[in-house]
């Protein structure tokens, strides 16, 4: 999968794609993150790529020329999306829609903006990932980089943990637990240490299903509600849930 970034600060996106799992990913020839700093496709030798917005205002705005030229000239791969407060949230299935493709581009946001050239002509949508403000689209486009690219196969370790991970079947993550089985009097469930795998499975759903709706319950709700399947197990290990 090819990911491109098209940044103001190229070294903020280099250093955390350079790290962990990223960087084994980038090293194995599994995910191709290019970054591309706006600031070299500028005219002047200040390297301008922000100017005063029309009609006044606190901030500066990022011109849209560098920004159009650095598009022309890399030809990232399409869709490219502005990262701001007006495009479709980030959540788990976005992810897993954008991992489908063979690539897309990130454009990122400082200041108080992007000419709205840039939007309205050279991207082809926005993505956001909350509705908070941030200094800078970086930060917005590490979160969508790492949770996309996780998903890519072979990224992760076990193929396994990216499904049963949060958000992943709709429902928060079961409780984890690893040695001692004994730690200052609290002791890991036994049936995890049963050896059962059936059992282990019941009994993670029926967790799962427990902490989303103490915690998260519209997302149950999102889903249509508790199913019957999703009642049995609640009954059978956890018979006080007041369902």
């Amino acid at each position: 999968m090819r990911i491109d970034v098209l940044t103001i600060m190229p070294d903020l996106v280099t250093a955390f794609a350079g790290t962990s799992l990223m960087g084994k990913a980038r090293d194995k020839g599994l995910l191709d993150l290019r970054v591309h700093d706006v600031r070299e496709r500028t005219t002047d030798v200040h390297r301008t790529v922000d100017d005063s917005p029309f009609g006044g205002g606190a901030g500066m705005v990022l011109m849209a020329e560098p920004i159009f030229r650095t598009v022309e000239e890399v030809e990232p791969p399409r869709p490219l999306y502005l990262l701001g407060p007006g495009g479709r949230t980030l959540t788990q299935g976005l992810a897993e829609e954008l991992a489908s493709t063979d690539g897309f581009s990130l454009l990122c946001g400082r200041y108080e903006g992007v000419d709205d050239r840039v939007r309205e002509h050279l991207c082809d949508g926005e993505l956001s990932v909350g509705d908070y403000v941030l200094n800078g689209g970086e930060v917005a486009a590490m979160v969508v980089v790492e949770a996309v690219a996780r998903l890519v196969p072979g990224v992760m370790g076990n193929a396994e943990s990216a499904a049963e991970e949060s958000f992943s079947t709709g429902l928060l993550e079961h409780p984890q637990f690893t040695r001692p089985a004994e730690f200052r009097g609290w002791e890991v469930p036994p049936v995890l240490r049963s050896g059962d795998h059936a059992a282990v499975a019941r009994w993670r759903r029926a967790q799962a299903l427990l902490r989303t709706l103490r915690l998260r319950p519209d997302l149950i709700e999102a889903a249509g509600g508790l199913t019957a399947e999703d009642r049995n197990v609640l009954e059978e290990w956890a018979p006080d849930w007041n369902g």
